[in-house]
């Protein structure tokens, strides 16, 4: 197919925002999703490249709409289909950029799904290539027709790939996903760490070719063969499309799964939910009835609900001996319960892949929080709230970045207020240190920093004239006066707690 076939579909509804009828004429290879700034490597010739736009802000600059415009031509992508939903409108500055590279741009109405421009290239495409005599398939029919069947029959990825490499004399090939999680492989590839696997595609070894499907940047399946002439590029297409289809046949599944996972974490965040209740949508996710368990809360910052439970989801199917239910808490938030059986679950792992899992997406901010583990169903809901108070600590520690913060990390005074929300440390703050937290005057700066350091030096007069380089009887007259204005007494140790805890909510 070609992309002015695109426009022809009125269900769709995209509008030519620039692009000449030879760019418009060009034939479509595949299709890939993606709100990376930088996409380069995730792209192949003629493919069309869908994109919400959320790597761009109004106001930014024109340098940054260039790259990303460029890196689609530099790759050959067949057009970009820019999603009006993220902003109201396709930003003037990318439509210019795209006639300056060169590069077909349609806009996509918040009503068209990425889902169904994905759908309708692979219907056209498959339709297409059943209407060419058997010779054009790169495949050979009897492979194409054992595929079929092992689709048809809800075969696994690893006997899809089985199947497809072998009359290809079974090369090593992977099937992973962008965090470098390891769907499949066929007999020959050896096992493969999930560090390993994103080294190897960040690096550009062998040949790496994204499924295609509406996948987000989390969640996105990628072929994968260290030899880069293994197999020709037809075929790993054709090779690509089946487990796109394969995908595809998963949606009503992951579907009800996820309305599974919603149904149990509407109960778990609930108030006094009855055990029964609780076993049955337990059982429903296919989860254990008995514990332990933990609870992950996440926050992924300017992001679609669903994408955020993917991307805590792919998080988590990085323990494959933790099964877990992820859905949505009332009111939006992404959640999950996961159960170790006899075990204990363990949220060390879940921290480990954390940084990969930002690197999908760098400039969205990502935390979760862990709660501790929780002996039975009936204490989920105290897990719940644990796990909200350690998202709240991982969100303060690092508000632009990602992180993930169990409680049972919570062992220090510092870590504990973390969790505490910033408008209440602010006026925890304010009020007990009193005019010293408004730093008004160069007097109440230096009588703050005294007090920072008489704490530090666990109330030692010497120790801290020594570091302040004072006389004792200075710091004496300080303190004094420290006390006045705050109303403690720093001879009780209460009051240097209140004082120590005020000068970690600043």
């Amino acid at each position: 197919m070609h992309v002015h076939d695109l426009l022809q579909l009125a269900a769709l509804d995209l509008t030519v925002l620039w692009g000449e009828d030879p760019l418009l004429a060009q034939e479509v290879s595949g299709v890939t999703a993606t709100d990376l700034e930088d996409p380069a490597r995730f792209l192949q010739p003629g493919e069309l490249v869908l994109s919400g736009l959320v790597w761009w802000a109004p106001g930014g600059d024109r340098e940054k709409v260039d790259r990303f415009v460029a890196a689609l031509a530099d790759a050959g992508a067949s057009a970009l289909l820019a999603g009006e939903e993220t902003h109201g409108t396709v930003p003037q500055v990318l439509v210019e950029s795209c006639r300056a590279h060169r590069v077909a741009l349609l806009a996509v109405p918040a009503h068209t799904t990425f889902r169904a421009i994905t759908e309708a290239v692979y219907l056209r495409r498959w339709g297409d290539l059943s209407r060419r005599p058997a010779g054009h398939y790169a495949l050979p029919e009897n492979v194409r027709t054992e595929l079929a069947g092992l689709l048809a029959e809800g075969a696994a990825p690893d006997a899809l790939l089985d199947r497809a490499f072998a009359h290809l004399g079974g090369p090593a090939c992977h099937l992973l996903t962008a965090t470098g999680r390891m769907v499949a492989r066929t007999p020959a590839a050896p096992d493969m760490t999930s560090s390993q696997a994103r080294r190897d595609m960040a690096a550009g070894v062998g040949t790496t070719l994204r499924i295609e499907g509406e996948q987000g940047p989390y969640d996105a399946w990628f072929l994968h063969l260290r030899g880069a002439d293994d197999a020709p590029p037809r075929v790993l297409h054709e090779i690509a499309e089946v487990l796109a289809q394969y995908r595809h046949h998963g949606t009503a599944r992951e579907a009800a799964a996820r309305r599974a996972a919603d149904a149990l974490l509407t109960l778990v965040a609930g108030d006094a939910a009855e055990r029964p209740a609780l076993d049955a949508a337990l059982h429903a996710c296919g989860l254990p009835t008995d514990g332990p368990f933990r609870v992950v809360v996440a926050a992924l910052e300017d992001a679609e609900p669903d994408q955020a439970v993917r991307a805590l989801a792919e998080a988590l199917r990085h323990s494959p001996d933790e099964p877990f239910a992820a859905g949505l808490l009332p009111g939006g938030r992404p959640a999950a319960v996961i159960a170790a059986g006899a075990g204990k679950v363990d949220p060390r792992p879940l921290d480990a892949i954390w940084p990969a899992l930002h690197e999908c997406r760098p400039q969205a901010p990502l935390h979760a929080g862990v709660s501790g583990p929780a002996a039975t169903a009936g204490d989920l809901d105290s897990a719940l709230r644990q796990a909200r108070y350690a998202l709240a600590a991982a969100r303060s520690a690092a508000p632009d970045g990602a992180g993930v913060t169990s409680v049972d990390e919570l062992a220090t005074l510092g870590a504990l207020l973390s969790g505490v929300p910033a408008e209440v440390r602010e006026a925890f703050s304010s009020r007990v240190l009193g005019p010293l937290a408004r730093g008004g005057s160069a007097s109440h700066r230096m009588l703050m920093e005294t007090l920072e350091v008489f704490l530090a030096q666990h109330g030692s007069w010497a120790r801290t004239a020594e570091i302040l380089h004072l006389h004792v009887n200075t710091v004496h007259y300080r303190i004094q006066r420290i006390e006045t204005l705050t109303g403690r007494d720093l001879s009780r140790l209460d009051h240097k707690l209140d004082l120590h805890a005020a000068l970690l909510c600043r």
